[in-house]
């Protein structure tokens, strides 16, 4: 590891690591979220919003354990998230069909899931008619459900963290390396797209994805206390044509090289997939370019 390796974003020096092991052998009574919080402020890893990134720093410890190089205490309880994950429930949704022009269906409401109800809604939905399925998300996320204006669900779009290297994205931008590492927190991806598979509606989804991004920017400021400049998606050839984005305005990148887009030491292939990017902004060549963030 002598040039260090990068996790949760972070580039991790031989030195980070042995702060890592100080903290967890000096404090023998200390659970995972304390070790968690102390590494956060001793590095300053907090949030636009001056919060702790205390999930992302979770999930570097596990991923340093995992690569043996930490050994963490045992856990007190299961995680919450990871239990909400496997007991998502069974809610069965109205599924009868909908068929019908767009404008029959207008206004649509696009609600930001917060409440309990709707985040279970929006689970159960993507875990039984997704083909990915869902999991949750590390960092910072916007998930979005989109009903009719007779409040049936249509649609269920997720963002989250922007993929860490993609080659025809990163030339697209005239990304360098310390470029990208500063700016990426100002990229979003598209990580889930549904339309669920009883609602046949033309020109539903480029709709979704116009008024998407007509906001997002905004709910960004909101939650996080930053904005973000530019959307990225990554679209499985093999499924999907891209058809809506492309309706949508976005902009063909180019292709991925078949490996994750976590996927840092290049040992994960997948197939291989079309790259969309929407800019929010015209000026968002200098944006990510500055220095200054």
């Amino acid at each position: 590891m002598s040039n260090g390796m990068v996790i949760q974003g972070r580039l991790l020096s031989s030195d980070d690591i042995d702060i890592v092991r100080e903290i967890i052998v000096s404090n023998p009574s200390w659970r995972r979220t304390r070790i968690s919080q102390e590494l956060c402020s001793r590095w300053g890893w907090f949030n636009h919003l001056g919060q702790p990134k205390d999930m992302a720093c979770r999930s570097m410890l596990l991923k340093l354990e995992a690569k043996g190089y930490i050994t963490l205490p045992a856990r007190s309880s299961f995680p919450l998230n990871g239990l909400q994950h496997r007991s998502i429930p069974d809610i069965n949704p109205d599924t009868t069909s909908i068929a019908a022009s767009l404008r029959d269906l207008l206004p649509l409401s696009i609600e930001i899931v917060k409440g309990k109800d709707s985040l279970a809604l929006f689970c159960h939905l993507l875990s039984r008619y997704h083909y990915l399925g869902y999991s949750v998300t590390v960092g910072e996320s916007m998930k979005y459900l989109i009903k009719d204006k007779f409040g049936r669900p249509l649609s269920c779009i997720l963002f989250g963290s922007s993929a860490w290297k993609v080659a025809c994205r990163d030339s697209y931008l005239g990304w360098k390396k310390e470029c990208r590492e500063r700016s990426l927190y100002l990229v979003t991806n598209n990580m889930r797209f549904l339309v669920l598979p009883w609602v046949t509606v033309a020109h539903l989804a480029s709709h979704i994805l116009g008024r998407i991004a007509r906001r997002i920017r905004k709910d960004w400021v909101e939650r996080y206390g930053h904005t973000v400049v530019l959307l990225e998606t990554f679209v499985d050839t093999s499924r999907f044509r891209g058809t809506c984005y492309r309706a949508a305005n976005w902009r063909y990148a180019g292709q991925t090289k078949g490996r994750s887009r976590n996927d840092r030491y290049n040992d994960l292939r997948v197939p291989v997939k079309d790259v969309y990017l929407y800019p929010l902004t015209p000026h968002f060549r200098e944006i990510l370019a500055d220095e200054r963030h």
